[in-house]
């Protein structure tokens, strides 16, 4: 255990509580002390979801660790029992009642609530969040599913999908219209939008769509082998996958493939002169494995891209994600660390991340544009607006978030170029306005040390600005003029393009670099 800024799971309490807010008729007792009510802030501000997830916290504080917390949480239990009247009850405990070891399990089975009480056992200390909404799903269907007599019509069951998923209101939307199309209707949806009664009658569909394979693999293959269900392997993250997913399920049916590709509108960029725009675009992934696999095909199958680098934060998908990324001739990066994944990405130097919401304040840093594909993500990327990552809406969506920061990059680079220019600097009116130009000062085009320099009459303001000098963590100097000239690269290979400089400069036991080190640095590594 270490202190850290940012994690990429929370404990397995939380994924618990993503599966029981995702699902109706559910309730949770957790068994936990004051502090740990923090959650519930995760869900009704950054998913922005209009009621509090249905857990009761025991909420025991210092003061009665020397008295009888086990009676605090079978009183707790039986309050949530009268107050919200479950159809099934969740119980567990947070990593520090764990330590307590109060069995909330064998206390809630031996008071006889009147209805079905599904006992968790999350290792706080060993697993994560995705393992808590893996195992507690799958300790839902145990409990509660069984075998039962097929639908007369080809039905499926979406599996997988909870609360404070990536996009996953939206992902169960277009699944189903794919379904809709080959005529195979949705049975059950779970565990978001799900009942406890629901959940029993998951063994009349015909087989399972297993939508993300962090939260219900583990339900998935149980029902294979208890409800003798099938279930889909591949992902529909994509337009690739999406057709592999769609053949899939006509192997597994009998049925014959039929989907409505017209809302589709990724082909025409790929056959249009714009798509060689951003080909060869070098690009780092990182996220939950599900999303990262998904991304790097979509990059270098669908988009051009080059994968130069990827990775995972949970650790239940790195077996898969090595073998990826062995196939893409990159090495694959496992760790929760972000300091981990931020040095991973400075030393690579990508054009482009796609990444969590950490990777997008990595970005920041670095000055490297991001798009966002995989959870935990902030409230923007729960947006009011449909917008899925699966199907052929989801590739519409992911062309769009995808492209965005790279072409409006560019747009910045080119208004940050020409920000001297007598129409584009910052004084100057906006020409569709019909403003009229406003001429900038000489003294403003020096930097503002030779601009004061020039005032105190001590030199020409035309001098001053090449003798300026650049300080960095180097051990050379920038001269003004070369400063100049790097600022009319592209923000976004900037960074990388400095750091070559300096480092063929340092070989050349340079100690400024002037505008023919820029070039020639550049030819260096052009070779």
């Amino acid at each position: 255990m270490k202190l850290t800024l940012w994690t990429y799971e929370g404990p397995p309490h939380v994924g618990a509580m993503r599966v029981a807010t995702g699902m109706k008729g559910l309730h949770y007792v957790l068994h936990a002390p004051q502090g740990d009510t923090y959650a519930d802030l995760l869900f009704t501000m950054i998913e922005r979801r209009d009621h509090r997830p249905p857990v009761t916290y025991t909420t025991f504080q210092a003061r009665d660790l020397g008295g009888d917390t086990a009676t605090l949480f079978k009183t707790a239990c039986q309050d949530a029992v009268d107050r919200f009247a479950p159809e099934a009850l969740i119980v567990g405990a947070s990593c520090t009642a764990e330590l307590i070891q109060d069995d909330p399990a064998g206390l809630a089975e031996s008071m006889d609530l009147g209805i079905p009480v599904i006992p968790l056992d999350l290792p706080s200390y060993q697993r994560k969040e995705g393992f808590g909404t893996d195992e507690t799903f799958l300790q839902i269907v145990r409990h509660l599913a069984k075998p039962i007599a097929r639908s007369a019509q080809i039905t499926a069951n979406l599996i997988g999908p909870t609360a404070l998923g990536f996009r996953h209101r939206d992902d169960i939307v277009e699944i189903t219209r794919l379904l809709a199309d080959m005529g195979i209707n949705v049975s059950v949806c779970a565990p978001m939008g799900a009942r406890p009664s629901d959940i029993a009658r998951l063994g009349a569909a015909h087989f399972n769509v297993l939508m993300y394979p962090e939260h219900a693999e583990s339900a998935a293959r149980w029902l294979e082998t208890n409800c003798k269900q099938p279930y889909t392997k591949c992902v529909p993250i994509g337009v690739g996958a999406t057709h592999d997913f769609l053949a899939e399920v006509a192997a597994i049916t009998g049925l014959p493939i039929k989907s409505d590709t017209s809302r589709l509108r990724l082909p025409w960029w790929t056959r249009s002169v714009d798509s060689t725009y951003l080909t060869g675009k070098r690009v780092f992934v990182f996220g939950d494995g599900t999303h990262v696999a998904a991304a790097a095909r979509i990059a270098r199958d669908e988009m051009g891209f080059e994968v130069a680098g990827l990775g995972c934060f949970n650790r239940e998908m790195a077996r898969p994600i090595r073998a990826l990324a062995k196939d893409y001739g990159v090495e694959a990066l496992i760790t929760d660390d972000y300091l981990e994944v931020e040095a991973a990405i400075a030393a690579l130097h990508p054009e482009m991340i796609l990444g969590t919401q950490m990777e997008r304040h990595i970005g920041k840093r670095l000055g490297i544009p991001c798009a966002v594909i995989s959870a935990p993500v902030h409230v923007q990327d729960f947006p009011a607006r449909y917008s899925p990552q699966m199907g052929w809406e989801g590739a519409n969506v992911i062309f769009d978030t995808w492209v965005h920061p790279l072409v409006m990059g560019l747009e910045e680079h080119l208004l940050h170029m020409f920000r001297d220019d007598f129409e584009f600097h910052d004084e100057a009116g906006a020409s569709h306005h019909g403003g009229q130009h406003i001429a900038r000062p000489a003294s403003a085009e020096a930097t503002p040390a030779a601009a004061a320099a020039t005032e105190a009459g001590s030199m020409p303001a035309e001098i001053a600005t090449v003798v300026e000098e650049t300080a960095t963590d180097s051990n050379v100097i920038w001269l003004s003029d070369a400063e100049k000239e790097l600022r009319k690269i592209p923000f976004f290979v900037r960074g990388k393009a400095r750091r070559n400089t300096e480092k063929y400069a340092e070989g050349k036991g340079l100690t400024r670099i002037s505008i023919e080190t820029l070039y020639e640095a550049k030819a260096h590594y052009a070779r």
